[in-house]
C-alpha cells in the first residue's frame, strides 16, 4: 500500500515511511493509494470474529507486508486488550463506550497502534525518533502513555495551558522519562500550527526525525475505523439501519469511520457533532470552508477551528459536495445545551455521560432516529476526566477509577513556551 499527500506535490511513500515521517513535506496528510473493500462474507459472519481478527482483516491492507501478519497481530492482541461495549440508553439508541483503555479515552488504541508500530519499525535503529504532538485534552494523555518508555523515541507534547482538564493535565505531565510536556500561552490551533511549522522547519528536521501522533499521522487516524466495526458487531442482531454520531474536533474519528464504510461496513448516516467550533457545520450550509480561530468549551478535546483531518473527509466523498451531504450531517450545540443533554440523559436513564458524550447524543437527536433506525452516540472519554464539570452538572458523585489514581497525585512537570522561536530553541537544544 503507498500513500499520497492529498496536496499532491509530494513523492509518494509506503506505510512505514508515512508513518514516521507523520506529515508529507509539502505539508499534506497523507492518504492511501486505494481502499478495496472487504468481502459480503466478512460482515455476514462478524459476530462469530474477535475482536483482534476483525481488526487484522481490516487494517491489513493498510499495513501491507511491512509488518509481519504474526507481529501485527501481537501488536493488535496488546493494542485492543480492553472492551469497547454499546450501553442501550434509550429505544434504539446507544453509546459506544470507548473510554476502557489505560488513558480512559478513545484516543488509546490510535496512540498504542502507532507506538508499537513505530517500535517495530525502529527495532534495529539506533537513530532516535521524536514524536511531536498538539493536544485539546485527550490525545496527549493517550500519546505519553502508548509512548512511554518505547525504546528510540521522544515524546514532545504541546498542549494550552489552561484549556484542559485538571486531570488530563496530569496525564500528559507526570510520566518523566522520555515524556516532555510544553505548556503553550495560546489555544490548541496554536500548538497544532506549531507542530505543523516545525514539520517544514529545515533547521530541525536536517538535525533530528520528527514524526506526529495527532491523528494526520496514519498510525494514529486508521485504527479507529475499529470502533465502528465492533458497534456493528453488537448491534447487527437488531437489523436496523444505524446512524453514527460522533463528538468531533480534529475530525479524524469520524474519518475513520467513513473509512469503515468504504470497507463495506453498512452505515446509513455519519453525524459530526460538535460544540460552537463549528467551522464543519458552516461548510454543509454556505460550501464555504472558513477556519476560524478556536473557543474554549466544556468540551474541550473539540475545541478546534480547522480541522485537520476534514481534507480527508472530503476526498473521501471524492470532493463532492452532494455525496458528502447526503450520508454526512454536521451540527453544532453549545455549552448550556450540552449540560441539559447530560442532566436529561442521567435524570430519565442514570447514565453519566462526559460533556463530548453528550454532544454526541444531541447529535443524534437532532438527526432523528425513526423506529427503522439504531442511533450510536461515542461516549469517547470517562466522565472522571471532567470531573467538576459533570458532579457540578448533575450534582452526582463519580467515582474515581484505578487508571485516575495512579496520577492524580503526582507533581506537574512542563515547560512554558509563548511562541514557535521557544519551540525551535527546545527541539534544537
Amino acid at each position: 500500500m503507498n500513500y499520497y499527500s492529498l496536496n499532491n506535490n509530494a513523492p509518494k511513500v509506503n506505510f512505514s515511511e508515512a508513518v514516521i515521517k507523520g506529515l508529507a513535506p509539502d505539508r499534506g496528510l497523507y492518504f492511501p493509494e486505494e481502499i478495496t473493500p472487504l468481502p459480503k462474507s466478512f460482515f455476514d459472519t462478524i459476530e462469530t470474529l474477535d475482536n483482534v481478527e476483525i481488526a487484522y482483516q481490516a487494517i491489513h491492507q493498510f499495513v501491507g507486508d511491512e509488518i509481519p501478519e504474526i507481529e501485527l497481530r501481537n501488536i493488535l492482541e496488546d493494542v485492543l486488550s480492553f472492551d469497547f461495549p454499546v450501553v442501550e440508553v434509550e429505544q434504539n439508541i446507544g453509546t459506544l463506550e470507548l473510554f476502557h483503555g489505560p488513558t480512559m479515552a478513545f484516543k488509546d488504541v490510535g496512540a498504542r497502534f502507532m507506538a508499537r508500530c513505530l517500535g517495530y519499525f525502529n527495532r534495529n535503529n539506533e537513530n532516535h525518533v521524536t514524536v511531536l504532538v498538539a493536544t485539546s485534552g485527550d490525545t496527549g494523555g493517550a500519546v505519553a502513555n502508548g509512548f512511554l518508555g518505547v525504546k528510540g523515541v521522544d515524546v514532545v507534547i504541546l498542549y494550552p495551558t489552561g484549556k484542559v482538564s485538571a486531570i488530563q493535565e496530569k496525564q500528559l505531565t507526570t510520566l518523566g522519562q522520555n515524556i516532555t510536556a510544553l505548556e503553550i500561552d495560546g489555544v490548541f490551533d496554536d500548538c497544532q500550527e506549531m507542530v505543523k511549522t516545525a514539520f517544514l522547519d529545515k533547521d530541525i528536521i536536517d538535525y533530528k526525525q520528527l514524526t506526529s501522533a495527532n491523528s494526520i499521522n496514519i498510525a494514529r487516524w486508521l485504527p479507529q475505523l475499529f470502533y465502528f466495526l465492533f458497534a456493528y458487531k453488537q448491534v447487527k442482531h437488531k437489523r436496523k439501519d444505524i446512524t453514527f454520531s460522533v463528538p468531533s474536533g480534529n475530525f479524524g474519528n469520524i474519518c475513520a469511520g467513513i473509512v469503515a464504510h468504504k470497507l463495506g461496513l453498512p452505515v446509513k448516516q455519519f453525524v459530526a457533532a460538535t460544540n460552537i467550533n463549528d467551522t464543519v457545520v458552516q461548510y454543509l450550509k454556505t460550501s464555504e470552508y472558513n477556519p476560524k480561530p478556536s473557543k474554549a468549551t466544556i468540551s474541550n478535546a473539540m475545541d478546534v477551528g480547522n480541522p485537520s483531518n476534514f481534507i480527508r473527509i472530503q476526498k473521501l466523498f471524492n470532493n463532492n459536495f452532494e455525496d458528502l451531504t447526503n450520508a454526512f450531517s454536521a451540527y453544532s450545540f453549545n455549552d448550556i445545551q450540552t449540560k441539559e443533554a447530560m442532566k436529561k440523559i442521567y435524570n430519565s436513564t442514570g447514565y453519566i455521560a462526559d460533556p463530548h458524550g453528550a454532544v454526541g447524543y444531541l447529535g443524534l437527536k437532532k438527526q432523528g432516529i425513526n423506529g427503522s433506525d439504531y442511533g450510536i452516540f461515542l461516549e469517547t472519554a470517562h466522565p472522571v476526566k471532567f470531573l467538576d464539570t459533570v458532579e457540578e452538572t448533575i450534582d452526582v458523585k463519580v467515582k474515581i477509577p484505578s487508571q485516575i489514581q495512579k496520577v492524580i497525585d503526582k507533581e506537574k512537570k512542563s515547560i512554558a513556551i509563548d511562541s514557535y522561536k521557544k519551540l525551535k530553541e527546545f527541539l534544537l537544544g
